[in-house]
């Protein structure tokens, strides 16, 4: 496509994106997807929350209040919800989930990253205190119990793919229903009961950076972050698989692509102003970055093989997102201007839905149709429990010994 041919496009794709957001900004979705999306979980379920000594949470939280606002702060959020929520039960015997308030990611380096390292340890170290002060988890070995692991790899703790697979889910959480930001198709770091949740991204901040609907999206295509991980992957073929550096490589010339490693003051406000915005893989198939697009409006285009994407029982991803196989990134631009005006528009619409917005974020105080509220639905739909779930006595599945030598070591 030529420079002449490129302005036409714009301005006929601006044009017709700027009178269809006049004249209808929303959309439902219709169908089943709608219907759960706007579920309220409230009188489906009773949840209890243990009472568990406060190194395993707030004092993880006093010693580093930089938890409160990374990708893996649901642990924390979920915990404070849960206290006051109306599911809420203080009587274990009438509960259909329990949960163990522990913050495993709020283990930071200087920079700010978290480290996984400790978490199994902190995990059995949890297990092994519930299991022995209370009945509930001896009964079933955790099969009515939930535990929120954000993490890159959920339950494998670690923040290299090939190191997680190797290490696979922490083996005392086999039975659990695990409450993850990873999600991806036949991998062995996600169980078939997950739940797969967004990654947190602070609500207020992006409140506070909202400009005007009828501003025009003047930004074809748009992209802030890393192409090479050069600290963790000096050869640079195994971050993201390649396809960063492959929308680079092929279109850090390209007018229609707005894509740099800069991260400006205006990150906000140029999603907005974009209508399309690329959300590849990084370490893990999942970032911030989709949650953003969905907030901001901006067709989320999903590069990750195989990702299971977050409440996808209840969001239409297909229906507000373009999904390109990690093998087409050089063909993107292609891709994205072959995509009709007027399905560009329907998914512009269906952005605009407040209540898909909602079910992205973890708002504080919480709102009805939020994250918080979606994760409840999700587990109100795996009720009641199949019989089988309770074990003879004397019964015993999951081995305590398994795993890596380093985990046993006392917390």
């Amino acid at each position: 496509m030529n420079r002449s041919s490129i302005s036409a496009f714009l301005l006929f794709l601006f044009f017709s994106a700027s009178n269809a957001e006049h004249s209808a900004r929303t959309e439902r979705i219709s169908g089943s997807a709608g219907d759960v999306l706007e579920d309220d979980p409230v009188g489906k379920l009773k949840v209890y929350v243990y009472e568990l000594p406060s190194k395993y949470n707030k004092k993880l939280l006093q010693k580093d209040p930089r938890c409160l606002t990374h990708m893996f702060a649901a642990e924390i959020f979920m915990h404070r919800f849960l206290l006051s929520s109306p599911v809420r039960t203080r009587n274990p015997d009438e509960a259909d989930w329990f949960y163990t308030p522990i913050y495993p990611t709020c283990d930071l380096t200087p920079t700010g990253l978290p480290l996984p390292f400790k978490s199994p340890r902190m995990m059995r170290s949890a297990i092994q205190l519930i299991s022995s002060n209370w009945p509930y988890w001896n009964r079933t070995e955790g099969a009515d119990h939930f535990f929120v692991v954000p993490h890159d790899f959920g339950a494998c703790f670690h923040y290299q793919e090939e190191k997680a697979i190797e290490r696979g889910i922490l083996p005392l959480l086999k039975r659990a229903t695990l409450v993850q930001t990873f999600g991806q198709r036949n991998h062995v770091c996600l169980d078939q009961g997950s739940i797969t949740i967004p990654p947190f991204a602070p609500p207020q901040k992006m409140q506070a950076h909202l400009i005007p609907p009828d501003i025009p999206r003047s930004i074809f295509v748009y992209f802030r972050g890393l192409f090479y991980d050069v600290n963790n992957d000096p050869e640079g073929g195994y971050y993201a698989r390649g396809a960063r550096a492959a929308v680079w490589e092929n279109f850090k010339n390209n007018p229609l692509f707005d894509i740099s490693t800069d991260h400006p003051t205006t990150y906000y406000e140029d999603m907005q102003r974009s209508i399309f915005c690329l959300c590849p893989l990084g370490w893990a198939p999942w970032s911030p970055r989709l949650v953003e697009a969905v907030v901001f409006g901006c067709i989320p285009v999903i590069i990750a093989d195989d990702i299971v994407l977050p409440f996808a029982d209840a969001i239409p991803w297909e229906e507000i997102g373009v999904f390109v196989a990690e093998k087409d990134v050089p063909e993107l631009d292609t891709i994205l201007t072959s995509i009709p005006t007027d399905v560009i528009l329907r998914k512009q619409r269906l952005l605009a839905n407040p209540s898909m917005k909602r079910a992205m974020l973890f708002p504080q105080p919480a709102e009805s149709g939020d994250a918080f509220h979606q994760i409840l639905n999700g587990l109100a739909r795996k009720l009641p429990h199949d019989g089988s779930i309770y074990l003879r006595e004397g019964e015993k599945v999951l081995n305590w010994t398994a795993g890596p030598v380093g985990d046993l070591k006392p917390w």
